[in-house]
């Protein structure tokens, strides 16, 4: 029987995740692994999340099926699957301390690329438009940090947002992209070990509470300023991340885990 401890973090980082996928708040969603590694392993944390991000990724597919920029998800898909056969690579070679570690890293990385003009000039360097291979690696980017921590997010953005999409096709573009991330990670999940019956009966458990984030997301988006919202987020993932790098850390280091 999970703790009430663990309840109460998980409904929460289940919560964040629901309300990013509606695209209110949506760095909300960075916060749901490292929150919940606080209460378990970074791997079974990740684990856990997947099977419930690719239920809201069915939704978020029904809703913006039609609104697709295909061009850009060719040009990025290619790099999203090479950066996932990586992270499952090296995954499958590292401990619970690395992994955890990596976590923290993946996270602080998050969070800086918020608060720094890291974005802006990583930007400047394509030109006025973004070229093919610029949006093959930022795709690898994002299917790596997708794979380790489920925040492929920035990356992403780093090629997507410099397009000028219209918000609904950018909308459906990013749904589409994850969608297929997300569910080409379950292959390499399952053979590590990170879709267990124990994390499947969590997802389904917490699968509601996902949901009704999205649709409380969808009924704030138009009602709520989300500012504080991502400023709360990227305070507490800091927070987190540097917990993470500390025990990832002291793990390696200190006992050779």
């Amino acid at each position: 029987m999970p703790s009430p401890l663990f309840i109460a973090v998980a409904v929460v980082a289940v919560f964040a995740a629901g309300l990013s996928k509606s695209n209110f708040a949506v760095s909300l969603g960075a916060i749901a692994v490292p929150l919940l590694a606080t209460v378990m392993p970074a791997r079974d944390a990740a684990g856990m999340m997947l099977p419930i991000l690719c239920f809201m990724d069915l939704v978020a597919i029904l809703v913006y099926r039609r609104e697709v920029d295909w061009r850009v998800y060719r040009i990025m898909i290619p790099g999203a699957l090479i950066g996932t056969a990586i992270g499952w690579i090296l995954s499958a070679r590292v401990t619970e301390s690395a992994v955890g570690l990596a976590v923290g890293i993946t996270s602080l990385l998050f969070v800086l690329d918020a608060w720094l003009p890291i974005r802006k000039k990583l930007q400047a360097l394509e030109g006025p438009v973004p070229s093919r291979g610029w949006g093959t690696f930022w795709g690898g980017i994002a299917g790596f940090t997708s794979f380790i921590s489920h925040t492929g997010g920035p990356p992403y953005q780093i090629y997507a947002v410099p397009l000028k999409l219209p918000p609904v096709i950018f909308a459906g573009t990013t749904a589409v992209f994850f969608a297929t991330v997300n569910y080409t990670k379950l292959i390499p999940f399952y053979f590590l070990g990170q879709l267990s019956v124990a994390n499947l009966e969590l997802s389904a458990a917490l699968l509601p509470v996902g949901l009704f984030g999205m649709f409380a997301g969808v009924w704030l988006v138009k009602r709520v300023d989300s500012r504080f919202f991502y400023q709360l987020a990227y305070v507490l993932i800091f927070i987190l991340a540097l917990d993470l790098i500390y025990e990832g850390v002291r793990g390696i280091w200190f006992t050779g885990a």
